[in-house]
């Protein structure tokens, strides 16, 4: 069986009728990501990845998740299963290299958020530390870490990134210590992706520059979508006005 890049993406798109994931959308419109499927039975089974996430849809097929030139140049990547039946085939297929994890579902309520107290989040920043909007410099100064890399990385450049993108960091001494920016995006909305340097944690950063992009994705008619990869990323999520909705399964899968 041979595994092709979908460019018809009205074939598959059935397979991802009713799942709750930006980034799916992203792909099924066309603005990112891509989609895999076997050759001749795109209306059976189908991929959607973009970074490090992939979707695997319809019918359990090894061969599709085996495939590895879309994934993620690090090897690694997350595959979210739509069903038991999948995830049973994720687990078979990968076996010691599938560590399965727990990952937590935000609702998708729209314009829900207060913005006096977004906005008091804001204005808390602690003296020393100070808000900016990504710029060129922050852009590359983000792509320099690991633990800031995914601020900006699945854009192609800056340009990229401006035209599609929002995203705000926290700098103490030029530096960036925490950010919350676009992970992707499609025509209704952005998803969310945010992070603290870990010695910087715990000193409402994250709440601060959380609070500025969900302000600024509403000011343009975007939704924020948001899904936490733990309880600690709920938290966050609820002082920002989001609700949890549900627990659901995740696999992690390194290469050997």
């Amino acid at each position: 069986m041979k595994v092709v890049e979908v460019t018809e993406m009205e074939k598959i798109a059935p397979l991802f009728e009713g799942w709750q994931e930006s980034t799916i959308w992203s792909c099924l419109e066309g603005t990112m990501g891509k989609a895999y499927s076997i050759e001749g039975r795109e209306s059976e089974m189908a991929k959607v990845v973009l970074g490090d996430f992939c979707f695997p849809a319809g019918i359990p097929c090894e061969e599709l998740l085996l495939d590895t030139h879309a994934n993620a140049s690090d090897g690694f990547q997350i595959i979210v299963p739509g069903t038991k039946e999948m995830g049973r085939c994720i687990e078979q297929t990968f076996q010691e290299r599938a560590e399965k994890k727990i990952r937590y579902a935000i609702k998708k309520e729209g314009d829900i958020f207060d913005r006096t107290k977004l906005q008091v989040y804001i204005d808390a920043l602690t003296k020393g530390y100070r808000l900016s909007e990504i710029t060129k410099p922050l852009y590359e100064q983000s792509q320099s870490e690991l633990w800031s890399r995914d601020f900006c990385c699945n854009f192609k450049d800056y340009k990229d990134f401006k035209e599609h993108a929002l995203g705000y960091v926290v700098l103490k001494d030029g530096k960036i210590v925490a950010g919350a920016s676009s992970y992707s995006y499609y025509s209704l909305g952005i998803e969310i992706e945010i992070a603290t340097f870990e010695p910087e944690q715990r000193k409402g950063l994250a709440l601060c520059c959380g609070a500025r992009l969900v302000l600024a994705a509403l000011q343009k008619g975007l939704y924020p979508n948001w899904d936490a990869a733990n309880l600690k990323s709920v938290g966050l999520a609820t002082k920002l006005g989001y609700h949890f909705e549900r627990e659901y399964d995740s696999y992690h899968i390194c290469e050997s």
